[in-house]
């Protein structure tokens, strides 16, 4: 797990060094995330070299999903600090966070119909099962 861990670290601080570096107004994880969706696309030509590699990777991230819910912990203390943001714009919040989620539905359901015609395939509503 360490060198999971370490691997997943080397890309957040890549992306901050590359963003900061580089003046890009992209915050650096996220370019860390996208180094490292490179280096899993690039991890099974990677794992014929070094072999230990690629196990590790996956027991991290399955620990991290196993734990994920301990993730929002800070979050919520933060949002719990600063009652008094939401007590003043918590209807303007609440309006944001409906109307996003609706746009976020409705871009899934068009991206899902999209693929879905363009890759040929259907799925029967009664079964839920594809053709």
């Amino acid at each position: 797990m360490i060198i999971g861990l370490t691997v997943i670290l080397l890309c957040q601080l890549l992306g901050e060094v590359v963003a900061r570096g580089l003046g890009w107004p992209l915050p650096g994880p996220v370019l860390g995330m996208l180094f490292l969706l490179v280096f899993l696309g690039l991890r099974d030509r990677v794992a014929k070299k070094v072999p230990e590699l690629g196990k590790p990777l996956d027991a991290t991230g399955k620990g991290l999903l196993a734990h994920l819910s301990l993730l929002f912990i800070p979050a919520s203390v933060g949002v719990v600090q600063r009652l008094d943001v939401l007590a003043d714009y918590g209807v303007g919040l609440a309006i944001a966070l409906v109307a996003s989620t609706f746009v976020t539905l409705v871009v899934t359901v068009v991206t899902f119909v999209v693929v879905s015609r363009l890759s040929g395939s259907t799925m029967d509503a009664e079964a839920g099962t594809r053709d």
